[in-house]
């Protein structure tokens, strides 16, 4: 089809900048190229091609509007319920953009602006997303035409869900998995073939440079002293994740297999640990590591009310405010669920008598004073339900690793292994990148090798 409006008449006085005209237009063209990836388009302006999209693979449309970046950083999602189908890419947190260019949903094929799904988008991305930050997506929606009202706006851009909160909560819930599944090959940008290839090529002991004078881009664990056996559990590990039973095989892995997150090599300024899996070098904060670790495992705990309380040998007395005394005597059973016990001495003065296990070895005092002040500000029953989570992220904040404390390597090796474990480990509880991959490529680039 060629020149469909070329009869059609538009007020000059509603007409932007020609650069902003086609700006819309070509915005319009992308969701119609997203939508039908079976169909090849060409998009002419000023008699110059701008796009040539021939028919290919859902995937490979996405890539090709949206580049290649971004399905490099992106994750599948493809649930099914009865009736129901959701399915496309989303970006990872890491990869969030500064605005809301990137964002696409359609139903049964039909590009849409729906508040349902854009909530739902929202809130699975808001305990891994930075607050200044937005996700980028392609996602389909494919339902039954009965359970959809496509005719609530003129342009068609707006629909109406005959049971708006199943299909909140079925996009909530399927969008929160992808995002929240293990550290993996291809959670680091690593294709899976990729991944094979160097874990075998690290096994050939080959110490002797590779062609063209590059030395090989993964040795074999071994080669650098890092399948470490441990006697005992390090003190810090028992800490770190309140365990006690002996550590002597926790790091060995079967020849040739390399964790996600490699192995440990040494500490960086007392904040970053540093790691070589099979693509390259891995960069992890440590404490936004660990905090994040703490998070899942308290919302877990809270849960399940499974919040174990750690009493204190020697209670810990502090100074309050008569209405922190006060709040801790009227909300003496939240505390409790929460694995608090806090205790008033006189109308000035608290001990802190039990803390959760988890935060045994954090300041008493100070972790007191802020959970007191997030129940007196907005309430127990606010915090336990509609706060729950920053009132877990502050108890997590308090019990993570500090900067500038040193770290053995069964120690980083041991946050590396549980960091893999942990749902949205990518991520700190405010939404900070945990660990950045640089590939073995990218430094040869920067030290300009084989030129």
């Amino acid at each position: 089809m060629h020149d469909l409006y070329f009869n059609t008449p538009a007020r000059r006085k509603f007409l932007k900048s020609e650069a902003t005209e086609y700006a819309h237009c070509d915005e319009v063209f992308k969701r119609i190229a997203l939508a039908r990836p079976d169909v090849a388009f060409r998009l002419q302006h000023n008699s110059r091609a701008q796009w040539h999209l021939k028919a290919q693979q859902r995937d490979q449309r996405i890539s090709a509007v949206l580049g290649d970046e971004f399905s490099a950083a992106a994750i599948t999602v493809d649930a099914h319920s009865t009736g129901l189908r959701l399915s496309g890419l989303v970006g990872l947190p890491a990869a969030a953009r500064g605005a809301r260019d990137a964002q696409y949903c359609f139903v049964n094929g039909r590009f849409v602006r729906d508040k349902v799904l854009a909530h739902a988008l929202r809130q699975a991305y808001q305990d891994v997303l930075h607050h200044d930050r937005h996700p980028a997506f392609v996602l389909f929606v494919e339902i039954d035409p009965a359970r959809v009202d496509v005719n609530v706006h003129p342009t068609k851009s707006e629909v109406r869900f005959r049971d708006s909160q199943a299909i909140h909560q079925f996009v909530f819930h399927a969008v929160t998995r992808a995002l929240g599944g293990p550290v993996t090959a291809e959670r680091i940008g690593v294709p899976v073939q990729e991944f094979a290839s160097m874990q075998t090529a690290g096994n050939n002991h080959a110490s002797a440079p590779a062609a063209g004078g590059h030395p090989p881009a993964v040795r074999a664990p071994g080669q650098y002293a890092l399948r470490l056996r441990a006697t005992q559990a390090p003190a810090f590990y028992d800490v770190l994740f309140g365990r006690t039973e002996a550590t002597q095989e926790i790091f060995t892995r079967p020849d040739g297999e390399v964790p996600p997150l490699g192995f440990a090599l040494a500490q960086l300024s007392g904040i970053y640990i540093l790691a070589q899996n099979a693509h390259g070098l891995v960069i992890v904060d440590m404490h936004a590591a660990h905090e994040r670790i703490v998070y899942e495992k308290l919302k877990i705990q809270l849960d399940t009310d499974r919040i174990t309380l750690q009493p204190l040998l020697i209670p810990v007395v502090f100074n309050a405010e008569r209405i922190d005394v006060a709040t801790a005597e009227d909300h003496a059973e939240t505390l409790a669920r929460i694995g608090f016990e806090i205790a008033a001495l006189s109308p000035t003065a608290l001990a802190v008598r039990g803390v959760p296990v988890a935060l045994k070895d954090a300041d008493a005092a100070e972790l007191a004073r802020d959970v007191l002040a997030e129940i007196r500000e907005f309430g127990a029953s606010r915090v336990l339900l509609e706060r729950q989570n920053e009132l877990l992220a502050t108890m997590a904040c308090h019990a993570a690793v500090r900067a500038n404390r040193t770290l053995s390597v069964t120690e980083m090796n041991a946050l590396l292994r549980e960091m893999e474990a942990t749902e949205r480990s990518g991520q700190c509880n405010h939404g900070r990148p945990t660990w950045h991959q640089i590939s073995v490529a990218e430094l040869d680039k920067l030290f300009m090798r084989g030129k």
